[in-house]
């Protein structure tokens, strides 16, 4: 599991994330897609949006690069803005392309794997 999908979950236990937007995208129009940049054999990862309520985070996985399955305490809502990805909720796997979305339940174990390089944006609504 990556360090920021770990951190979220931390703060999501806490329920006291910090209060803060990327300052980058503040009154911008942001192509989603190119929020993050995909780096040679690793995930990236940008926090767009940070706050007690909601998280916003853009990734950008390289072919084969995957999240390990784990489970979180609130729905996410995933889409794909580039590429191909492999999500496993709860067992079953299902593969999207870009302008597909799917919503994780919470709790449920769910892992991500790189089909080919993929982005994603990553909505977790706390409530």
């Amino acid at each position: 599991m990556s360090k920021d999908c770990h951190k979220h979950e931390c703060n999501a236990k806490n329920n006291a994330p910090p209060q803060r937007v990327d300052a980058g995208i503040l009154n911008t129009v942001l192509p989603l897609a190119d929020a993050v940049v995909y780096q040679a054999g690793t995930i990236v990862s940008r926090t767009l949006v940070e706050t007690r309520g909601c998280t916003v985070t853009a990734f950008a996985f390289d072919k084969d690069q995957a999240l390990s399955e784990h489970s979180a305490p609130f729905h996410a809502l995933v889409q794909v803005l580039d590429g191909t990805g492999e999500f496993t909720i709860g067992g079953t796997a299902r593969t999207l392309n870009a302008g597909q979305a799917i919503v994780m339940p919470a709790d449920v174990p769910h892992a991500v794997r790189a089909v080919a390089r993929f982005k994603m944006l990553l909505t977790m609504a706390r409530a």
